[in-house]
């Protein structure tokens, strides 16, 4: 009997890490049993590759990954399969926003991250991948979603319930898993989606399993097919005895 499920992709903070950022000896054990049973496993991060290949590493995964929302998808750990980048001038608008608002920035360059103690202003000379708002403020959080929304042609999600994360429009976690499937040779309903934030959730409802984390935003948890353990409890581990090695 084939397993009904042959592709887990898996977020990684708050997800697959615990919050001392580390993936726990219980974890690690039933992700490789998994592997050992033959099912694919992928990261499907916010994260660039370079903070996310430690872990692949840590686990031995030679599998596909989905990096920095959607924006690149590997085809093995360092083997680029597609990139998609975001406009420099739409990077300017989007760094302005943030001197208006007066709120902590972030940028994924394909080089670096940049912030607010880095930013150096050469804008044009890169190539960007994402840019992130983070506030406390809940007042102001909404006033940008407001004006970026208003933009258009933007996908607005969050890894956190105080920021907000900007990619392209229609590249966000689910569009990568569709090209892993077809570089894997999986259906879209052979896949367990898991994560705990914004920008799981087109993944978790495009899969054939998604799955918030116990510790996963309650908007996560009410898009999603199965509410597993929290990432402090193993959550992963439990996903992959029940949906995916169990009887």
């Amino acid at each position: 009997m084939t397993a009904k499920y042959r592709l887990l992709a898996l977020d990684m903070d708050g997800t697959l890490l615990n919050d001392e950022q580390l993936i726990t000896p219980k974890t690690v054990e039933w992700i490789r049993k998994a592997v050992d049973a033959g099912v694919h496993v992928c990261f499907s991060t916010g994260r660039a590759l370079r903070s996310a290949m430690p872990y692949a590493e840590q686990l031995g995964l030679e599998t596909p990954m989905i990096t920095v929302n959607g924006s690149e998808v590997w085809r093995a750990p360092h083997e680029l399969y597609r990139r998609s980048l975001m406009d420099p001038q739409l990077i300017k608008r989007l760094y302005t926003l943030a001197q208006e608002y007066g709120v902590w920035h972030w940028a994924y360059s394909t080089e670096m991250v940049h912030n607010r103690t880095n930013w150096d202003g050469n804008v044009e000379g890169r190539e960007w991948l994402k840019f992130g708002y983070s506030s406390e403020d809940a007042e102001i959080r909404h006033k940008l979603l407001m004006e970026l929304q208003n933009m258009g042609g933007l996908e607005i999600t969050n890894s956190t319930p105080i920021n907000l994360e900007i990619n392209p429009l229609g590249i966000n976690k689910a569009s990568g898993i569709r090209e892993v499937c077809g570089l894997l040779g999986v259906k879209m309903s052979e896949v367990i989606a898991v994560g705990d934030s914004l920008n799981d959730i087109a993944a978790i409802t495009e899969a054939g399993l998604g799955v918030a984390m116990g510790n996963a935003q309650d908007a996560v948890k009410e898009a999603a097919d199965a509410v597993t353990a929290s990432n402090n409890e193993d959550g992963i581990a439990e996903v992959i005895q029940k949906y995916i090695l169990g009887s």
